[in-house]
């Protein structure tokens, strides 16, 4: 079934013409050590990713809605639904499209995808006013109906396309077939009832996509309202990291990209990676890092090594993002490790992050296996395995102050209080886990019920102001909430510069390149 989308949405009002240059950088830190020995060694670089904090520019907004109103999803679950749904249509302009399926044992459409006027916005606020809970629970059907709607689209230039899908229980299809393609699902379990693991994995096979939790007791809004604050930001769609070895200058052996980046990686025959990421959010970042082995060399002087080339690219850029070299000192007598600077602890503190996620996904594992026969001792060692996670802390030194520690510290201390008892990681352990480790392998915030006490590594500033936003809508229905125009000129009146400020920053870095190439061939020329 396919659905033909022929209403073609204005301009994204606060969108800037010109180029789109400059809206994404890219940086090499450092290594794992400072130089290395000409004898064979590894080493390992962190390459960053970062879009512009403007949200001066941005992507206009295709967003369909899949929501369960199956049985199980009566009282007060609707209740918070209707208010999620009611917020997000508040904040869409008409640059943004919105579709609403609903499913049960079936699934049905609500509207098509259309911009969201005012006439728009007043409609489907009524529509959602009227929905009801009753019925099976097929997660397939839903999800199949919304890709369905995004594929029918004739529209799709400087667009991006989502779905946010939220269910409560258990289901009678099985959605794990379904192949989202370029579509970023964004899946929310509601309750103890849900199959946490099952919306954790139809995040995962989509691009970008990540799981929240939505513990009973705790709102919609909340996980709906953080989302569409990078939604409503994007910046750069199809990001992508391209690591070229340089084997044949005779110094590497091999290039790897270290576990922990969630995101689909491809190698060619020649061994380039390319890594894709989808779309970046105003102020996100990605960090990749990667392992190299040296060989030996038979040079006696200190030198550059050349170990990789690494460039980046996104859609809608006009000038190609140009090159960088991964290089690496090597010497016969390299510094010692306390010769390790500013850049030499970032790196450190991006390995401390990911294996900071790879602790947390062994003790759930450890704690699902104990579920399994209700073993308390097994129990007890995942919460041991929590404790030296929080140990490991302790010394670590960091180029940010306290900020990432105290956030990952407040992770272990939030899961080993859900992991008191067999009954309560059932309930509340599990997704926390799940949306955890998920939003850390993609590096992008995620709803875990938490957000006032713990905070995220991955938030933006329009997500922290929307989350906000949610909390007072939630106390008062009835006040008007900011659209995502108002939000975006309330920005710029803040950051006037911001719109010009990534490519004007662009522009400079390539004449300062180019300068110093032009140095160094009236340089050469003149020395012969």
């Amino acid at each position: 079934m396919a659905f033909r989308d022929d209403e073609k949405p204005p301009a994204t009002p606060n969108a800037v013409a010109g180029s789109k240059d400059g809206l994404v950088k890219m940086t090499i830190p450092t290594y794992s050590k400072k130089d290395v020995a000409l004898t064979a060694d590894s080493v390992t670089a962190v390459v960053e990713i970062k879009a512009t904090s403007s949200t001066a520019v941005r992507e206009g907004l295709d967003l369909v809605a899949v929501l369960d109103v199956s049985g199980s999803m009566g009282g007060q679950k609707i209740e918070s639904v209707k208010r999620a749904l009611k917020f997000v249509i508040m904040k869409l302009t008409p640059a943004d499209r919105l579709s609403i399926v609903t499913f049960d044992s079936s699934a049905d459409r609500l509207n098509p995808l259309q911009s969201m006027t005012q006439a728009t916005q007043d409609f489907l606020k009524e529509k959602v006013g009227n929905l009801k809970a009753g019925g099976g629970t097929d997660i397939k059907a839903g999800l199949d109906l919304g890709l369905a709607i995004l594929a029918g689209r004739v529209h799709t230039e400087s667009r991006t396309a989502n779905i946010f899908l939220m269910s409560d229980g258990q289901t009678s299809g099985d959605p794990t077939v379904v192949d989202p393609g370029e579509v970023s699902v964004y899946t929310f379990g509601f309750g103890r009832g849900t199959d946490h693991k099952l919306l954790t994995a139809l995040a995962k096979k989509s691009v970008g996509g990540t799981y929240s939790s939505v513990p009973d007791g705790t709102n919609l809004s909340a996980p709906f309202a953080t989302l569409l604050g990078g939604l409503l930001t994007v910046v750069a769609q199809d990001v992508r990291l391209t690591l070229t070895p340089k084997t044949a200058d005779g110094e590497l052996d091999t290039m790897v990209v270290a576990p922990g980046t969630d995101y689909t990686q491809t190698t060619d025959a020649n061994g380039t990676i390319t890594i894709k990421f989808g779309t970046l959010f105003a102020g996100e970042a990605r960090k990749v890092a990667v392992n190299f082995t040296l060989k030996d060399s038979d040079d006696d002087e200190k030198y550059n090594a050349t170990l990789a080339v690494a460039r980046h690219s996104y859609a809608a850029q006009e000038t190609p993002q140009p090159p960088q070299n991964i290089q690496r000192v090597r010497t016969p007598t390299p510094s010692s490790p306390a010769d390790a600077g500013a850049e030499e602890l970032a790196v450190q503190a991006e390995e401390v992050r990911r294996r900071h996620a790879g602790k947390i996904s062994e003790a759930s594992e450890m704690a699902e296996e104990a579920g399994k026969t209700k073993d308390d001792g097994k129990l007890a060692l995942a919460r041991e395995k929590l404790v030296d996670a929080q140990n490991a802390l302790e010394d670590i030194l960091v180029d940010d102050g306290d900020k990432m520690v105290d956030a990952l510290r407040a992770e272990l201390m939030k899961l080993l209080e859900y992991m008191d008892s067999h009954q309560v990681y059932d309930e509340l352990g599990r997704p926390y886990a799940l949306a955890t480790v998920t939003s850390h392998g993609r590096q992008r915030a995620a709803g875990r019920g938490d957000e006032e006490e713990v905070p995220s590594l991955y938030v933006t500033p329009r997500m922290v102001k929307y989350l906000e936003q949610a909390r007072k809508f939630e106390e008062n229905t009835e006040e008007p909430v900011p659209s995502a125009e108002e939000d975006a000129k309330k920005d710029l009146e803040d950051n006037p510069l911001g719109a010009i400020a990534a490519p004007l920053a662009f522009y400079l870095d390539s004449a300062i390149q180019a300068l110093q190439a032009i140095q160094k061939i009236v340089a050469a020329t003149s020395s012969t």
